[in-house]
């Protein structure tokens, strides 16, 4: 997690406070101290089998899966049957007490900062707290142990709904605080979109709760977790597969990086500029992973255009210019073949196509050009301007966006420049980088004034070979 706001550190510490109050009374409470240590163990054990099957502490998925607590993209919460389990069985105070060490001991692949320990500790103990407290007032341990159907299924129902409702509205408090989402959109589809994980872990965990308190205790419980083990291991093959698509995505930008290193770190920038403006656009959660892949591979194509264009200091000829505009083709036929890019192909296709039709490769024109594209394009001629090269220095912010605003209309979807001005205001600005070889560039050529180099081909006003507006025919090299 990375450096959070002031307020957002008063927030985690005020939630974890939350959950010290809920456990508070728990003395009182004439609390069954075993069964509290053995769901407390279990909980940290299936929070540790989360680490060593997903390889690492990223966070898990389900209910209350956004923020610092963790963005896991999807992946289940290993620890949340027995932690709703405990809930209905154990007092409101002991229930808040079971997630407290597998939150605040697991270790993931990275050591966790003490804020997001504190976070998860708090945020789970209050949500365990608020489903026991839901359930117990229910009367849910007398229908757990005469197992007195429906109306078992019906108070867990309302216990989970709380559950869920609870870890959302935390969430989203945390998103918008420590992620800087956007407040109309911090809340947006959390608590629906833990709906359906929350209910299958309830059952389970009332599954758990009901052999429990059955003949044969303790023992039986446990073999509820098997049939969920072995639906965690499929999805680990999942998650698995997904990160052999995240390396492939790696590998290529690596490789597109040291064939053109003027460029070096530009696709990963270009990825999270996207983001920002799709986060701005309301997009949910799997497009604005998507386009950030279309961002980040929306070069590739450079691997199919000769390295002396790329790295060529002077300007272009005709010839040179046609073939640098084939590296959007190049890249579309390279990716065409992996599926889970979706949008992200028709981005890379046609980042460059301009409103006006005057883009290549296909002159497309103002709506005809898809949303994606639309969104890449913004985001690669903000960090070509932002960022310093060997032909071209660094522009402020300001002038950036001033830049892609004169060009809105005609290069550019004025809806998406507005979404980045919006979002790099609401993230405090943007910190452009300077690659590595034009800062060994720089050491090894004497200072002298920027000079543009010679137009070569005469271009739309406004226009740059590599889409950055107000450059027109400067170095060929594609951003």
């Amino acid at each position: 997690m990375r450096s959070i706001t002031p307020w957002a550190r008063v927030y985690v510490i005020a939630v974890a406070v939350g959950a010290v109050l809920c456990a508070a009374p728990v003395r009182s409470a004439h609390a069954p101290w075993g069964a509290v240590a053995l769901f407390a163990a279990l909980c940290a054990a299936c929070e540790q089998l989360a680490v060593g099957r997903f390889g690492g502490g990223r966070g898990h998925g389900g209910p209350g899966a956004a923020g610092p607590g963790g963005t896991g993209g999807g992946q289940p919460r290993w620890h949340t049957p027995v932690l709703l389990a405990g809930a209905f069985l154990l007092p409101p105070a002991a229930a808040a007490l079971v997630p407290l060490p597998g939150a605040l001991l697991v270790r993931g692949g990275e050591p966790a900062p003490w804020p997001r320990r504190l976070w998860r500790a708090g945020q789970l103990g209050i949500g365990a707290w608020t489903a026991s407290r839901v359930h117990w007032s229910l009367a849910g341990p007398d229908a757990v142990v005469s197992s007195s159907f429906p109306y078992a299924l019906v108070i867990t129902g309302v216990a989970v709904v709380a559950f869920c409702l609870v870890l959302a509205l935390l969430d989203g408090g945390i998103l918008a605080l420590a992620e800087r989402v956007p407040v109309r959109l911090a809340w947006r589809g959390l608590f629906l979109r833990s709906l359906v994980p929350g209910g299958v872990h309830g059952l389970a965990g009332l599954m758990m709760a009901v052999l429990w308190r059955g003949p044969y205790g303790p023992v039986a419980a446990l073999l509820v977790l098997l049939p969920m083990w072995v639906s965690w291991w499929a999805f680990a093959q999942y998650h698995r597969e997904r990160a052999a698509h995240q390396a492939t995505i790696r590998a290529l930008v690596q490789a597109v990086d040291i064939k053109d290193g003027y460029t070096r770190g530009h696709s990963e920038r270009v990825g999270q500029a996207s983001m920002m403006i799709a986060r701005e656009l309301g997009m949910d959660d799997e497009r604005v992973e998507v386009l950030r892949f279309a961002g980040i591979l929306h070069d590739v194509g450079k691997l199919g255009v000769p390295t002396r264009l790329l790295r060529k200091d002077g300007p272009l000829t005709p010839e040179e210019r046609r073939v640098i505009e084939l590296h959007p083709e190049y890249g579309h036929e390279m990716v065409r073949g992996i599926g889970f890019l979706g949008e992200a192909r028709s981005a890379i296709l046609h980042h460059h196509e301009r409103l006006d039709g005057s883009g290549y490769p296909y002159g497309l024109v103002g709506g005809q050009i898809p949303e994606f594209a639309r969104v890449v394009a913004v985001a690669d001629a903000f960090d070509a301007m932002t960022s310093t090269r060997s032909y071209s220095r660094a522009r402020p912010v300001p002038a950036a966006l001033a830049e892609l605003e004169r060009c809105a209309g005609t290069q550019f979807d004025p809806v998406m420049v507005r979404a980045l001005v919006r979002a790099l205001g609401r993230r405090g600005g943007w910190h452009p980088a300077v690659t590595a070889d034009s800062v060994q560039s720089r050491r090894d050529t004497p200072h002298t004034p920027h000079t543009p180099p010679t137009p070569s081909v005469s271009r739309p006003a406004g226009s740059h070979p590599d889409g950055i507006p107000g450059q027109a025919g400067s170095k060929g090299g594609v951003t």
